[in-house]
């Protein structure tokens, strides 16, 4: 009998990565990686990717896989992730999916079709966003579809262009919500539960730690090779914010404090996209985390 799918899911700087490593030695299990920018090449300090040595020998998969000039493909990103699974119970062992990014982790366990893309549109779309803004094209979306707009906040530009991409080629309304809940495996997802004024602390501390070990240089290393001009990487929740510092918007510290700000955003959204599905168990952090995540999943019912 196959073994069900765990997903570790839950807001940046969690722990998820330490819950995952535990699981993984008690559950026979391989990591496939559910952070979209985790996904790019180069990108280790500002992301907490762990290194070789960290992964205490556990294989993973699904870091590194694209350069940082490659705009992110989460429908690519799907093929990859249901292929890395595949092959992990195929030899019977346990894929342990694990990110903060919301639409990825269902991208790779749930019943989900992504429209196409064409590249032209796309481009033509991105390059309106940046001379115009998001809020022209959020306009120009609650014309042609208001429930979607309504679903989609202004300054979300990424999705505003996704939304009008998809409508352009299907010439139907961008379908802004997500399907039901509805897993493609046997699946027991586990969240992890940090109370808020401890997570903004280890955000503060995280983000101390990725300038202390050097994120500027990592930065500079990767604008060396197109970082700037990639569409996702270089919005990257502290690249994007040294980048402005590199062209001189911000000092450095502003670009320190503005990133802490940033992730602060960020963990909020993650917290409510984790939180409307309803079949993640959330665990909270701290002492006997493992243990508890160990029983969670051996009395869970997959779904």
């Amino acid at each position: 009998m196959l073994r069900p799918v765990v997903a570790v899911v839950g807001p940046t700087a969690a722990g998820k990565s330490e819950l995952s490593l535990s699981l993984a030695h008690a559950l026979d299990g391989e990591v496939v990686n559910a952070d979209s920018m985790q996904l790019y090449e180069g990108m280790d300090i500002g992301t907490a990717k762990l290194s070789v040595a960290e992964r205490e020998g556990v294989p993973h998969h699904l870091l590194d896989v694209w350069p940082v000039s490659r705009t992110a493909s989460v429908s690519e990103y799907q093929v990859l992730a249901r292929r890395a699974i595949d092959n992990i119970r195929a030899r019977g062992r346990t894929a342990i999916v694990v990110g903060g990014s919301g639409l990825y982790v269902r991208a790779a366990i749930d019943k989900l079709q992504f429209p196409g893309t064409d590249p032209e549109l796309r481009a033509s779309l991105e390059d309106e966003l940046a001379n115009l803004g998001p809020a022209a094209l959020h306009a120009r979306l609650a014309s042609l579809d208001a429930a979607a707009a309504a679903a989609i906040l202004a300054t979300n530009g990424r999705r505003i262009v996704r939304a009008l991409e998809v409508i352009e080629l299907s010439g139907r309304p961008f379908q802004a919500t997500l399907p039901e809940y509805e897993s493609i495996y046997p699946v027991v997802q586990l969240g992890v539960e940090v109370p808020r004024l401890q997570l903004d602390e280890r955000i503060e501390t995280r983000v101390d730690r990725m300038w202390r070990h050097g994120l500027v240089a990592e930065v500079r290393r990767l604008e060396e090779v197109g970082l700037r001009s990639g569409r996702t990487a270089s919005r990257a929740l502290g690249y994007a914010q040294v980048l402005a510092f590199l062209a001189g918007d911000w000092s450095e510290a502003e670009a320190a404090a503005q990133t802490v700000i940033a992730t602060r955003r960020f963990v909020r959204r993650q917290d409510s996209w984790f939180r409307r599905d309803p079949r993640v168990r959330w665990l909270q952090a701290g002492a006997g985390l493992s243990d508890r995540a160990l029983a969670t999943v051996g009395q869970a019912s997959p779904s």
